[in-house]
């Protein structure tokens, strides 16, 4: 049996033990890697395909390597054996009852049913009922204590009794793989991280079809060490896991390279395209990630998982249009989801209307009170209302949820350097550059504290700003700055280099404005006094196509340039100095 079979006959028997487990999430992610990996066109008509018809585009853009059967070497591909189902008839009499109640969320009285029931399946759903009505009430608690956005110390009241049962069940031997999950859950809800992480590993070395698990055990691998020090068992799902921890960890080529290699068995999964997508984002490579999102709609038009981010994308690139149909078409499909909310937010601040775009953020929140994007994306709308002081509130919560989330910082930052606050803002913009040292915008910014009044100082801003012309400043705001900071420091030949790189930047770009006016005229005066009266004639002879005060300094400049070469003493050409560069 060749690998893609192999992959598909393990996925379907684990949505069936995931579903019947109440693992939904979990199931629906298998369901789609089901659906992702290619089908045989020999078994399979036509119409089997139609969902994967789409993704062919996307899939040969990421791949090297033409799709065969065999998987890459890379890639583990090891078979672990599936569990059998409890089968005890009784028992599952009860769990049918318990499970309807569980479906229609009365937790407590699925959990009831099963209290005498002995069966792993029923004490799974049992002890995941009791956690999953622990959680509703501390929700409950925490709106009627402090409103749906406001922060809390309610814990979830199972936890120290489903801590206590989880243990000693496991001491006994009688805990499946679910249970340890569920285990490695609730360690990891107390805050007992160490021990999570190896139950979590045990669960998923035993059941590695679980995503539900390898997301928890994602989570608390926050280093690479960490990443590196687990016992894992090879088997194809610790390739998915790898790949988001490595994105987790913005190790984006790994993280990348993983994703790809799982491409030729999972050639049209849209969980690898939306996690690709979010790897280019992060490199901001905004073309390929609108490409990806483009794809992925027209397979899947109703799809609104992730697609905050792709609104994120057409406002990084001012697609209003795109982000306006993008809006309307979520607000038709699904307008109670916090991703809903958040691209209807971005929306109206893409119109200017801020306040209605922080009604919209606090919506979401409202719905997913942890969902970091909103806190972020409201923190910079507060920063646009010039509401410093809740922008910080907004910025604290997301890094209290997500502390690698390096836009948080930023907008930290950004809040305390509005605020006056130099030291503070540094404090956080170095914060943001550890966590996304490639991004120039992060660099930028910590260059202009540096260079403020409060602080001047002008050598680490320009160390900060030739960092940020090395990484894709596709602006050039770095070399412009770079430029004026070593004329207004006297180093002038520093400076006419990197205003000829600036000037050479514009002409590609065909682009006009002060800046280019600055730039001919600090060449035009700086070759000049130099005596390299050809190159400074030309930038004069551009100067003189202007209209204002430079066209006459170019005049003056050729004018005393040519006395110059007749031999004329410098003191009768015109008294026009030598080389002054702000004059």
């Amino acid at each position: 049996m060749d690998s893609k079979e192999t992959c598909r006959n393990e996925l379907r028997l684990a949505i069936r033990q995931l579903t019947n487990r109440g693992l939904y999430s979990a199931s629906r992610w298998a369901a789609e890697q089901l659906i992702g990996i290619e089908q045989d066109p020999a078994k399979f008509t036509p119409s089997h395909t139609r969902f994967q018809r789409g993704s062919s585009s996307i899939r040969r853009r990421f791949r090297t390597n033409d799709p065969t059967s065999t998987p890459s070497p890379s890639v583990s591909f090891a078979s672990t054996p599936m569990p059998e189902e409890d089968d005890d008839i009784v028992d599952s009499d009860f769990y049918l009852l318990a499970k309807s109640y569980f479906d229609c969320k009365e937790y407590r009285r699925a959990a009831h049913v099963l209290r005498d029931q002995a069966g792993r399946k029923s004490l799974f759903l049992r002890c995941y009922s009791l956690y999953l009505a622990g959680e509703k009430r501390k929700e409950e608690e925490i709106i009627e204590l402090d409103g749906p956005l406001g922060k809390s110390n309610v814990v979830n009241r199972e936890l120290v009794s489903l801590e206590r049962e989880l243990s000693m069940l496991r001491k006994r031997g009688v805990l499946d793989p679910f249970g340890l999950y569920l285990y490695g859950l609730v360690l990891k809800d107390k805050g007992n991280e160490n021990l999570a992480r190896a139950i979590l590993v045990e669960s998923v070395n035993s059941y590695p079809w679980n995503w539900n698990a390898w997301s928890a055990l994602q989570t608390l691998c926050t280093t690479v060490d960490m990443l590196n020090s687990l016992n894992l068992n090879n088997h194809w799902m610790k390739d998915f896991f790898l790949a988001k921890a490595y994105e987790e960890l913005r190790m984006h080529k790994e993280s990348l390279d993983k994703y790809e290699q799982l491409q030729k068995t999972f050639s049209f999964s849209s969980y690898i395209q939306s996690r690709m997508a979010n790897v280019q984002y992060h490199l901001r490579e905004f073309d390929q990630v609108e490409l990806i999102f483009e794809e992925l709609l027209r397979n899947d038009p109703y799809r609104i998982e992730d697609m905050d981010m792709y609104s994120n994308v057409l406002y990084a690139k001012e697609a209003f249009s795109a982000l306006s149909y993008l809006a309307h078409n979520v607000f038709l499909t699904d307008k109670y989801r916090p991703q809903s909310c958040c691209i209807i937010g971005n929306y109206y601040s893409s119109k200017g209307q801020h306040e209605k775009s922080v009604l919209y953020f606090r919506r979401a929140l409202k719905l997913d009170k942890n969902y970091l994007s909103a806190w972020t994306l409201m923190g910079h709308e507060y920063v646009e209302m010039q509401n410093t002081a809740a922008a910080v509130d907004a910025y604290r919560r997301a890094v209290d949820i997500n502390p690698c989330d390096y836009r948080a910082w930023y907008g930290l930052g950004q809040a305390y350097e509005m605020m006056v606050m130099p030291h503070y803002a540094l404090y956080y913009f170095k914060k943001s550059v550890f966590l996304q040292p490639n991004d120039p915008r992060l660099w930028i910014a910590m260059a202009h504290c540096y260079e403020s009044d409060h602080l001047r100082m002008f050598e680490e801003a320009i160390k900060c700003y030739k960092r940020a012309a090395n990484r894709q400043d596709t602006e050039a705001i770095a070399i412009n700055r770079l430029a004026k900071l070593y004329d207004q420091l006297g180093h002038h030949a520093e400076a006419a280099f990197y205003y000829k790189k600036d000037l050479d930047r514009m002409e590609a770009d065909e682009r006009e404005g002060p800046n280019l006016i600055d730039a001919l005229m600090f060449l035009a005066k700086y070759y000049r006094a130099q005596k390299r009266f050809e190159e400074a004639e030309i930038y004069c002879t551009r100067l003189l196509d202007y209209t204002g005060p430079e066209k006459e300094t170019a005049k003056g400049l050729l004018r005393s340039m040519k006395m110059a070469q007749s031999g004329i003493p410098p003191m009768d050409v015109e008294h026009f100095p030598p080389y002054d560069p702000h004059s």
